[in-house]
C-alpha cells in the first residue's frame, strides 16, 4: 500500500512539474487594473503598460509573439530584469519595441541585467533575500543604450515630468535596491500636484515613495513567488515584503502598489506553478472622491 502511495505521489509530482515547464510558464496573459486615482472632474483616461521580469534568451519566441500583439498604452514601464542571459540584448530590445508608449516609455534596471545570471540553490530563497554575491558584469549598458536609442528613457534615480491629456505625471525612477543602487534622495516629489509614479525593481521601498507622496509605485522582481500554493499563496518571494505581497495591486497607504509577477522566469529555473507570467494594464481613471482615495 504504501508503495502505491509513493508512486502515486511521485506521479503527480512528475506531472505537476512538467505542467509548470511546458505549460505555465509561457502561459502569457494581459490583465487590467482600473484605479480611480486621477483629480476628480479629469475626465481623459491614462493607461500604463507594466511589464518587469521578461528574462529573455536569445531564442524566446512566444514572448515576442505576445508583446506584439499587446494593447497600446500611453506610457510604458519595465521594472527590470529584462535579460536572461548577456547574449539576449538585441533580441530583448526588438521585442520591446511594439510595446513602447503612445506619449512615454520609462525603465529600470534589475540584478539580471547589471550581472551574468547563474544556477542557485533554490532553497537559498527560504532563507531571506540574496545579498552580496560574486557574480560577473553583463551587458547592461549595451542595453540601455540600444534602448534609449529606441526612445525608451532610463531612470536610475532619476525623475521625469511629462504633460498629457490635460494633466500632469511626475515620474521617478529607483534603481535595483535587491544589489543596493537606490538613491531616494532623488525621489522626492517637486510637482504634488501631479500625478505621482514611481518605478522600482524590487518592492521593497515601497512604503518610502508612498510616504514620499507617490500615488502609483510599480515594482517586479518576485515573479509573484512563482511557485504558489492553493491556500497558502507564495512560498518564498525574494524580497522584505510580506508574502501576501508579492503580486497584484496592493493599497499601502494613501498610494498603491502593483508588483507584477513579471513575464519570464530565470534560465535556470524555468518553471511556475500556479502563478501565471503576466503583463499588466493599468487603467487610470478620474476618482469619484478628490482625495484619489479610490481604486479597482
Amino acid at each position: 500500500m504504501f508503495v502505491w502511495i509513493a508512486l502515486i505521489l511521485v506521479l503527480v509530482a512528475v506531472l505537476c512539474i512538467a505542467y509548470g515547464v511546458f505549460i505555465e510558464r509561457s502561459w502569457y496573459r494581459l490583465v487590467r487594473y482600473r484605479l480611480n486615482i486621477l483629480p476628480a472632474g479629469q475626465h481623459e483616461p491614462l493607461d500604463i503598460l507594466h511589464l518587469s521580469d521578461l528574462h529573455f534568451v536569445r531564442n524566446d519566441k512566444k514572448k515576442i509573439d505576445f508583446l506584439s500583439n499587446l494593447p497600446k498604452a500611453d506610457i510604458a514601464v519595465i521594472t527590470g530584469d529584462l535579460l536572461g542571459e548577456p547574449e539576449a540584448v538585441e533580441t530583448a530590445v526588438a521585442a520591446l519595441r511594439p510595446v513602447r508608449g503612445l506619449t512615454a516609455s520609462y525603465f529600470v534596471l534589475g540584478s539580471n541585467d547589471y550581472f551574468v545570471p547563474r544556477p542557485l540553490n533554490y532553497f537559498r530563497y527560504f532563507f531571506g533575500p540574496r545579498r552580496g554575491r560574486k557574480a560577473t558584469v553583463g551587458r547592461a549598458w549595451e542595453l540601455v543604450d540600444h534602448l534609449e536609442a529606441g526612445g525608451w528613457v532610463h531612470l536610475a534615480n532619476a525623475r521625469a515630468e511629462i504633460s498629457m491629456n490635460g494633466f500632469g505625471v511626475e515620474i521617478a525612477g529607483i534603481d535595483d535596491p535587491h544589489i543596493h543602487r537606490p538613491d531616494l534622495r532623488s525621489a522626492g516629489r517637486r510637482s504634488p500636484d501631479r500625478l505621482g509614479l514611481a518605478i522600482v525593481h524590487s518592492p521593497d521601498p515601497a512604503p518610502e515613495l508612498v510616504a514620499l507622496g507617490y500615488d502609483l509605485v510599480v515594482a517586479g522582481h518576485t515573479h509573484g513567488g512563482q511557485v504558489r500554493l492553493p491556500w497558502i499563496g507564495a512560498l518564498v518571494n525574494n524580497c522584505m515584503l510580506p508574502r501576501s505581497m508579492s503580486k497584484g495591486l496592493i493599497r499601502m497607504g494613501n498610494g498603491l502598489l502593483h508588483v507584477s509577477p513579471g513575464l519570464g522566469t530565470s534560465k535556470y529555473a524555468p518553471f511556475r506553478f500556479l502563478c501565471p507570467p503576466e503583463a499588466t494594464l493599468l487603467e487610470i481613471r478620474p476618482s469619484t472622491r478628490p482625495d484619489r482615495s479610490s481604486a479597482g
